[in-house]
Formats: C-alpha cells, sequence, structure tokens
C-alpha cells in the first residue's frame, strides 16, 4: 500500500471474487449476535446492527447452524430477508448442536438434514455459500464435499466453502467439487494461513475468508477483561486470555496501538487493514455488537494505512510474539489447520 492520502484507493473498495460473487474486502461475521460470547444482544440490538450493516453497504453476512444452535441464522433470516437479493448469505455445515452440546458431523445425511434446516430458518430458496464447518475426521473430507455437492445440483446452494481445513485438504475437497472459499482464523496474532493455506488458495482462485480478523476483541479499542468475561464466554478457555499469557500480549497490545496513532486510523483500522493487504483474494469478517464499532471496521476501506505501518505491526504481533496458543489442547486436536509456530 502507499502513503496515506485523503483519495479512496479503487482497489481497496473493489470487490473481491467469492466463486461466482463479488464481495467488497469486509463483510460481517454474525456469531456473537446470537452465541459464544457470554449473553447475546437483545433481538431488537441484533436487529439494529444487522439493518445497519446492510445501510453501509455490508454484502456478506456470515453465519452457521451451530451459532445459538440455529438462533443466529433465524435472526439473519427474520431480519435480512427483505434483503436477500442484496446480499451474499454464507451459512455452514457439519458442526450443530445436538441436546445442548456442540456435535462435529459431517456424515451425508447430516449435511443433507441440516441444509434442510438452515434453508427453512433462513426463510430463502438457495444459500449463496455453505462451508463444511469443521472437517469430521471420521468421514473423508471426499464423502463431506460430495453431498454439498449434490445440494448446490439440486440448486440449494450455490457455491461450497471450508472452514478450519489445511491446504491439503482444501487441495482434496477441490477436486471433488469446486471451492469458492476457505474460511480459516487470520489476524495479527492468528498466522495458521501462512503455513500453506494462504497460497494453496491464491493457486487455486479461492478466496481466504478471515475469520476472527481482530483477535476475538483484542485488536480494538476496548480490549476484553480476562476476569470480567461472563460465564460461558468461549475466550476464558483461550490460552491467550489466561493470566500467563494475556499481561504479555497486552504489551504488544500497546505498541501496535502507538503505531495506530502515528498513522491517524485506530488499532481496529490498523489489524483489519493489514488482513486486507496480505492478498487481492482475502476477505475479512469481523464481528460485532456494536453499530460505532461497525462503522468503525467499515471505514478501513476509506484510508490509506502506509506500507511501513502495517509492516510495523506485521512485526510487533506474529507467531512468534504472541503469548499462548489460539485454542485448548482439546480444541487444536479437532482442527485440521497447520500450526503456527510455538502458539498452534
Amino acid at each position: 500500500m502507499t502513503a496515506s492520502s485523503d483519495a479512496v484507493s479503487p482497489s481497496r473498495r473493489a470487490p473481491r471474487r467469492l466463486g461466482p460473487f463479488g464481495v467488497p474486502p469486509i463483510g460481517l461475521g454474525c456469531m456473537n449476535l446470537s452465541h459464544a460470547y457470554g449473553v447475546p444482544p437483545t433481538p431488537q440490538e441484533a436487529e439494529l446492527l444487522l439493518r445497519t450493516a446492510v445501510a453501509e453497504g455490508v454484502v456478506l453476512f456470515d453465519t452457521a447452524a451451530l451459532y445459538g444452535f440455529g438462533a443466529n441464522e433465524e435472526l439473519v433470516g427474520r431480519v435480512l430477508g427483505a434483503h436477500r437479493d442484496a446480499i451474499v448469505l454464507a451459512s455452514k455445515c457439519g458442526m450443530t448442536g445436538v441436546d445442548g452440546r456442540r456435535v462435529i458431523d459431517g456424515r451425508p445425511e447430516t449435511i443433507r438434514r441440516t441444509a434442510d434446516e438452515a434453508l427453512a430458518r433462513l426463510r430463502t430458496d438457495v444459500i449463496d455459500l455453505y462451508y463444511l464447518h469443521r472437517l469430521d475426521r471420521r468421514v473423508p473430507v471426499e464423502e463431506s464435499v460430495g453431498a454439498m455437492a449434490e445440494l448446490v445440483t439440486a440448486g440449494k446452494v450455490r457455491a461450497l466453502g471450508l472452514s478450519e481445513v489445511s491446504a491439503s485438504t482444501l487441495r482434496r475437497a477441490h477436486a471433488v467439487h469446486p471451492i469458492a472459499a476457505l474460511q480459516n482464523e487470520y489476524s495479527l496474532w492468528s498466522r495458521n494461513p501462512e503455513q500453506g493455506t494462504l497460497q494453496a488458495t491464491r493457486e487455486l482462485g479461492v478466496a481466504l475468508v478471515a475469520f476472527s480478523p481482530l483477535a476475538r476483541g483484542f485488536l480494538t479499542g476496548a480490549p476484553p477483561e480476562p476476569t470480567e468475561l461472563p460465564a460461558k464466554d468461549i475466550r476464558l478457555g483461550m490460552p491467550r486470555f489466561d493470566a500467563a499469557h494475556y499481561p504479555g500480549n497486552l504489551a504488544l497490545r500497546q505498541q501496535l496501538a502507538a503505531v495506530a496513532a502515528d498513522h491517524g486510523c485506530t488499532l481496529a483500522q490498523l489489524a483489519l487493514a493489514w488482513v486486507c493487504a496480505q492478498g487481492e483474494h482475502v476477505v475479512a469478517i469481523p464481528g460485532t455488537r456494536s453499530v460505532t464499532h461497525l462503522r468503525e471496521n467499515l471505514a478501513t476501506l476509506d484510508l490509506a494505512v502506509p506500507a511501513e505501518a502495517l509492516d510495523a505491526a506485521g512485526r510487533i504481533l506474529d507467531a512468534t510474539t504472541v503469548h499462548g496458543a489460539r485454542y485448548n489442547d482439546t480444541t487444536l486436536a479437532e482442527i485440521d489447520t497447520e500450526r503456527c509456530g510455538r502458539a498452534g
């Protein structure tokens, strides 16, 4: 990227390819409106956030059967139904809630049933982008993707994606049916895609959709205080937020905040600009419950953050400097992505 200027570079606003679709470089992850981070917002607050996102030009909305065990798909379907033709709607199968528990299940019969349930909750005849949320190690990826390909043939899904898988699994799946997008965690402190999937997606013409690009709220103006997180907040089980590692990460965050201030942007904008600069095939989907933060995130596309600022940010916080793994050992064992340095 070039030095700051008042002009908005066309490349920062230009649509990025997501299979048959063109979407802005920043979309919206909808998970935290129903799931994972303690008590969700009220229905009114969630609806306001989604409606504002449409009004502000968000095109890609990302949900999943897992989020709220169906509640998030219902929310997105109810609120965004009137805007269906103006958005790209993504959801996921292969990991759902069963009797109050998270279950990974990539069997073809489960995928077919989950898709029908999703279509009903989303109030649509077709899902634009349907991901396999997790690789079920008991089921060859070829079988799971084969069942998803049948959904495309049946007109229930337009394009297929994978989530949290390695480059080798991506290539196996892509040989069965074209994969439009690979969704993996990617941020300044989660560099796993740089171990293979960033290059593989580029080679195959697959979009890399970066979830948690703001490091689960850590790279924002109000980082979480672990001791104040509500019960069942998933960050309570993540090593980077525990007492042994969090202080070291906060020290790195302070350095990043200084870089952002020196270049006239917020820390969140610096972090998002860094992710979006990692390739023209990269799309970020930060989540938020705040209209103010939503607008702050989207305003990143109106900024020309200098290359030296992005380079400095990437040196301050990376796989070698971050403290702690991104998941605990149990969760890491479930995930097919490449490990990254000492941080998992």
